[in-house]
């Protein structure tokens, strides 16, 4: 390719010159090519290598130089000596002459370039290259990265990193490639090439150690292989960025979210000299959002924009603070350098005015903001304070867009006093025009929705004066406390955060303030600020839907705190069905988990419902991340993060409770409930108030501090139900003196024995003395551990679906159990290739976890084509791709394209390992079914076909031969919102369960579960076991694509040449089977196809006539003109592939003598007019149908397409629909020929294939069906 001129000082260093003229020189690195070039060319293959040099991928260049110069100039290179001769031959013809016209050599020189400059300009233009933000250093490193592992476009290289890779004993010094889903080496080391390629899918551990040898060591571990890394630049970097990309993996697996680049992110100036892409300037900006968010708690979608040291002058103290100023898109945020000092958040929807104060010697550079609640904050020594204002100003007038935008769809305001509320630290929702409330049916506003205004606990609090009269002082003193700071250190979401603050919530918060500093802490008073409206408009949605997670949110209400009074009457009920059912529709991915239903509660005694849901949304979606998906994997991870905290901080009891199993028993329990389910209740709300403060870093102190505090009672446990017991005693006598509430009996303590209590144990003191002892261990080492944790846990439910699978269908089929884990690695490899490099349907389809373990992985027919070349037997040569299609119509027995791996394995299993009869059967069975539907009915005729039931219609298409009336479109609101596509036949006689499925959709009737009516039917049709009889006819369109298949399927064959004349004996065979059950066929059967005719009115008189005469000739006419139209249909071979097959006409006799393909005669179809008749009576009886793909000489025929070839039937020739054979005939005819048979019991290698299947480069596309990579070395 060409490439901009650069100037070269040495041009004979390692590079061999081939060609030259007075201005061009054509030159070969050394060590490239036959030969090698010796020692010296393995030295540079080996220095190209270590130094990264563009060599590798490009060992041809050409050179530009005067005469008189020693100055030379790089103005092509090329990968191949074909590429490099076209550049240098368009030199000689195009510029040569021209330039010995000029003569001043800087003229030439300018020339040159600008000619150059103009080739690759207009290049880039005609292939509509843009620019991009990469260097050209980096460009080159993805143009050998594509080279060396054969990787498609669609593979972004994010980074790549200079280190030794340990073969053994022996470092080997290369490049480490890291892409979006691959980590890549290759090393070349004196001709001796090393090459690993390693999907972070299959990753199964990642760390980073440290020896005395080997201080920078990266450790990858698989499933089945360890690869070590070191002698890294910058180990750091590299390995947090393989932690990105490995968590990017997992996630993929969890939810199929894949990648998606930010194009968001800021350019980089064109000459930037570090090797940095923009792929790995995405990731470092993700990052630091992530920590940005986790550290103030701001909601998902949040994005840092920059960052700057910076000091905050604090009232309070009257000090000017030293900190960090954090900018984002709706945030202006605060943290000191010592953690616990300060921290502020100032969203942007509450500022008023930005200005820049006057500057001096105390107060340089100094900044205000003022917010709507008449706070002023003020920042000084910021480094480039015009640009921060300008950033700031414009971040506000996007936000103050944002605002106007929300009023216009919400409702105007009905004063200014509504627009404060919305846009206060404590937001309301905008009250909306009456005509849009009475149009609602759930309405926050309206009176009978008691717990939209208040908390259920303050309608249900009982106070008894005399009872409680020093609680409530004490109580008293804790809300005067948290007003007193609320004057200091302001209120609301703008508050000045600092160690008083964490002070006041460890001795507890007020009962009255729970809800409003729940909000405040946990960062959802963010998210319902702006998103009024939002929950009133899900619980609309959602009332009067049902799905599964309705059903489970239904089952659960009344174990919610039962034992509450708020929750043992229909107002509490009612309030906890709409926040979860509103939160199920939310997010589908999550719908509802047990648990949340215990939380939720918790949640609507002390908060309001609109307030209860975004608190949910919090947890769910930020503090617990992945805890209450279906497989919990958020509370698995933090259960082994548990243990291994356990493991450093209580080394003595960690043996013991291992050995116990106690550990992952009480851990996944008080996670998930944050101890609400293991302690009382008002005890639990305490430490419900620190996590909203602290984040998970408190339930893990607090998990510890239990341990610690039993630990001479858990090492006497004998067992693990005397450890629970003991640790059960232990949580149940934690109480909290200073509550006010009514004592509430608490469920888990009914449930342990009648031993003697345990002493009381105040919640605050144990609090404060998990913050004595394991209050250092930061969240940042918790994170650190929660990635090492979070692949093991994926990795692991990953081995058990795969266990699952494996052991639910070991008895159906004759594979080894090894065999099938190879199988289903293989399976889900081509599920993930499709979600790396794109596929024809959606990931989230054919990957639903919370679907039972066979049908979590499923398979669309592009997905299946790539695995049928590589292991089903039956695919060779051009037909592969069509043969393919009809296999996979046959598997996808609920006809919803696609297929499981169950079906996968019976398909396969039955090529594989099936008797000749089982095969044939697949084989014949193949070709029943319709060219573009998919009917499951036997023998009944296909009646209407449905698909792509998509949105409110269900079009539905008549694909029938008999006169039926189609059904029209109908509307399917039952439907809508629960399936994307569906595809389903059924024939004449519709099924009663399917015809009540079609009537709930036209009435519009709220059915409990579309699934109930989809698996009644599904089990009417399912097929039961099969006699050879019951099989339906072979019609001769049918027949004629069999035989179409059966020629094409030996054209890689090394006996193709026996098999062909088999085939053409058994296909005259059947024939004439066929004819001759014509004329036993019922009298009766021929006046219904009669039908036909109205039918047929607007086809072609030919065809009618032809039909009529076909009626009325003798069987000996009748059998020549059969042999024609499969002649003339076979002319086309494979017409649905490339029209590269050929059909040929053979006597019985040549059939006989195995003599070359040369002695064969063949039958041009020629052209036909509409008016002509088909001319059969010169061929002779005993013609028969023979086929070949191969080239002249070869096993078969010349290889080409008649006129009709690729359309199939030619006008002229129509089918007989009377003709018809039977399974029976086609096994017997297929028995008496000894070359199929030993074909179709020739044994089937599957451990080979999967060998195969494993390391497949396909050619031309972008897919890769590989599982497992290991390492290559050669040499």
């Amino acid at each position: 390719m060409w490439v901009n001129p650069e100037e070269v000082l040495l041009a004979s260093a390692l590079w061999m010159t081939e060609r030259a003229n007075p201005y061009f020189i054509l030159q070969k690195r050394k060590g490239h090519g036959d030969g090698g070039g010796g020692l010296a060319g393995l030295l540079v293959g080996t220095l190209d290598v270590v130094l990264d040099s563009s060599a590798r991928v490009a060992p041809y260049r050409i050179l530009y130089q005067t005469p008189d110069s020693l100055v030379y100039w790089t103005i092509a290179h090329g990968s191949s000596r074909r590429e490099i001769t076209e550049h240098w031959e368009w030199l000689e013809h195009n510029l040569l002459q021209t330039l010995s016209i000029f003569e001043n050599e800087n003229d030439i020189t300018t020339f040159v370039k600008g000619k150059i400059q103009g080739i690759i300009a207009e290049y880039n233009k005609n292939h509509d290259i843009k620019e991009d933000d990469d260097t050209d250093k980096f460009k080159e490193a993805i143009a050998k990265f594509r080279k060396l592992f054969g990787m498609p476009e669609e593979e972004k290289l994010v980074n790549y990193y200079s280190c030794s890779y340990w073969k053994g004993k022996v470092p080997r010094q290369g490049w480490l490639y890291l892409s979006i889903n691959h980590l890549c080496f290759y090393s070349y080391l004196l001709g001796k090439e090393a090459k690993l390629v390693v999907r972070w899918a299959d990753i199964t551990q990642l760390e980073k150690n440290a020896t005395l040898l080997l201080p920078d060591m990266v450790r990858v571990s698989t499933r089945c292989s360890e690869h070590v890394f070191s002698v890294f630049l910058n180990v750091n970097e590299t390995f947090k960025l393989m932690e990105q990309l490995a968590n990017i993996a997992m996630r993929q697996l969890l939810d199929n979210k894949g990648f998606e680049q930010d194009r968001s992110l800021p350019k980089l100036k064109k000459k930037s000299p570090k090797k940095v892409s923009a792929l790995k300037r995405d990731l470092d900006a993700r990052a630091k959002s992530e920590r940005y968010r986790a550290l103030f708690r701001l909601p998902k979608d949040e994005k840092l924009d920059g960052h700057t040291d910076c000091t905050l002058w604090t009232p309070f103290n009257k000090m000017h603070i030293l900190g960090q100023m954090f900018v984002s898109t709706n945030y202006i945020c605060f943290t000191s350098k010592e953690e616990t000092t300060c921290s502020l958040i100032i969203p942007l929807r509450e500022v008023t005015i930005v200005e820049k104060a006057d500057s001096s010697n105390v107060l340089p550079s100094p900044l205000s903001i003022s917010t709507k609640n008449r706070m002023t904050f003020l920042f000084a020594n910021l480094k480039d304070r015009d640009f921060l204002v300008q950033r700031i100003s414009d971040f506000l007038q996007q936000t103050s867009s944002k605002i106007y935008f929300e009023r216009d769809i919400t409702g105007s305001l009905n004063s200014s006093d509504d627009e404060g509320s919305l846009l206060s630290c404590s937001p309301q929702r905008s009250s909306l025009g009456s005509e849009g409330e009475s149009e609602r049916q759930f309405n926050l506003n309206d009176n009978s929705v008691p717990t939209a205004t208040q908390a259920l606990m303050t309608m249900y609090r009982r106070r008894s004066p005399e009872e409680f009269n020093p609680k409530l002082a004490k109580e008293f003193l804790k809300e005067q406390a948290w007003k007193n700071h609320f004057a200091e250190y302001g209120q609301g979401v703008c508050m000045y955060r600092t160690e008083k603050t964490k002070e006041l919530v460890l001795k507890g918060i007020p009962e009255n303030m729970r809800g409003e500093l729940w909000l405040l802490f946990s960062g959802a008073i963010n998210e319902m600020a702006t998103h009024p409206g939002y929950y009133e408009d899900l619980v609309e949605k959602s009332m009067g839907k049902y799905n599964l997670a309705t059903e489970e949110i239904e089952r659960d209400l009344h174990r919610s705190l039962p034992e509450h009074p708020a929750f043992q009457n229909e107002m509490g009920i009612a309030a906890l069905r709409r926040v979860l059912t509103a939160y199920a529709f939310r997010n589908p991915n999550i719908g509802y988990c047990q648990a949340m239903n215990i939380v939720t509660s918790v949640l609507l005694l002390y908060a309001k419902e609109e307030e209860a849901f975004w608190l949910l949304v919090a947890l769910c979606e930020r503090m617990l991340p992945d805890y209450y998906n279906t497989r919990v994997v958020g509370a698995l991870v933090d259960q082994g993060v548990f243990e291994e905290l356990a493991r450093v901080y209580v080394p003595q009891l960690y043996d013991c409770m291992q050995e116990l199993g106690v550990i992952s028993t009480i851990s996944l329990s008080w996670f998930l409930t944050l101890f609400l389910s293991v302690m009382p209740f008002e005890s639990a709300v305490v430490v419900v108030d620190c996590f909203f403060y602290e984040g998970i870093k408190l339930i893990f102190q607090l998990a510890l501090s239990v341990l610690d505090a039993n630990i001479h009672q858990l090492l006497n446990c004998k067992d693990d139900g005397e450890a629970m017991t003991v640790l059960g005693r232990y949580l149940d006598s934690v109480t909290n003196k200073d509550s006010t509430l009514p004592p509430i009996p608490h469920l888990h303590s009914l449930l342990t024995d009648d031993g003697e209590p345990h002493p009381e144990v105040d919640i605050f003191k144990l609090v404060r003395s998990s913050y004595e002892k394991f209050g250092f261990i930061r969240a940042d080492v918790i994170e650190q551990m929660r990635f090492k944790q979070r692949l093991r846990v994926i990795q692991t439910i990953e081995d058990t679906t795969k266990r699952n699978v494996v052991r639910t269908i070991v008895t159906e089929t004759a594979f080894s159990i090894d065999e099938l884990e190879e199988l289903y690695s293989l399976f889900k490899a081509e599920h993930l290739t499709s979600c790396y490099w794109g596929g024809t349907s959606n990931p989230m389809d054919r990957h639903d976890p919370s679907l039972p373990y066979l049908e979590q992985y499923r398979m669309d027919l592009e997905q299946f084509k790539g695995l049928f070349t590589v292991l089903f037997p039956w695919a060779s040569g051009t037909h592969t791709d069509s043969l393919a299609l009809r296999f996979f119509r046959l598997l996808d027995q609920n006809a919803d394209a696609l297929i499981n791996f169950r079906e996968f394995i019976t398909g396969l299993g039955v090529l594989c390992h099936g008797d000749l009869t089982e095969k044939l059967k697949l084989l014949y069975k193949m070709h029943l079914l319709p060219g573009k539907s998919v009917c499951v009915c036997g023998n009944k005729p296909l009646c209407v076909y449905a698909w792509h039931v998509a949105g409110f219609n269900l079009p539905f298409g008549p694909i029938c031969s008999r006169k039926q009336k189609c059904l029209p479109h109908l509307s399917f609101p039952p439907l809508v919102g629960y399936v994307e596509q569906l595809c389903v036949c059924f024939c004449c006689g519709l099924d009663l369960v399917f015809s009540l499925f079609l009537m709930a959709a036209v009435k519009k009737m709220h059915t409990p579960d579309y699934r109930t009516y989809l698996r009644l039917w599904n089990q009417e049709t399912k097929s039961k076991p099969e006699n050879m009889k019951d099989l339906p006819k072979l019609n001769q369109g049918q027949f004629i694509e069999l035989c179409k298949t059966l020629y094409n399927m030996f054209s890689e064959d090394p006996n193709e040449q026996e098999l062909y004349h088999a085939t053409a004996t058994v296909t005259s065979l059947l024939l004439e089977m066929g004819e001759v059950g014509k004329l036993f066929c019922s009298p009766s059967s021929r006046e219904d196809d009669d039908d036909y005719d109205e039918e047929e009115e607007d086809r072609p008189v030919m065809h009618r006539r032809k039909q009529r005469r076909v009626h009325g000739d003798s069987f000996h006419s009748s059998t020549e003109e059969t042999h024609a139209k499969l002649s003339i249909t076979g002319s086309g071979g494979a017409a649905d592939n490339n029209g590269t097959s050929s059909a040929m006409l053979i006597s019985d006799d040549e059939t006989k003598d195995d003599t070359s393909m040369s002695s064969y005669s063949v039958l041009s179809a020629g052209s036909h007019e509409m008016d002509d008749k088909l001319q059969c009576e010169d061929i002779a009886e005993d013609t028969v149908l023979v086929r070949n793909s191969g080239p002249l000489g070869g096993a078969g025929p010349h290889s080409g397409a008649g006129p009709h070839g690729a359309g199939g039937l030619p006008h002229s020739a129509s089918i007989d629909k009377d003709w018809a054979i039977t399974f029976e005939q086609f096994l017997a005819s297929v028995l008496t020929e000894q070359a199929l048979v030993q074909y179709f019991e020739k044994p089937v290698d599957i451990a080979a294939r999967i060998t195969n299947g494993k390391n497949v480069r396909k050619v031309g596309q972008a897919h890769v069906s590989v599982s497992d990579y290991e390492i290559s070395l050669s040499g």
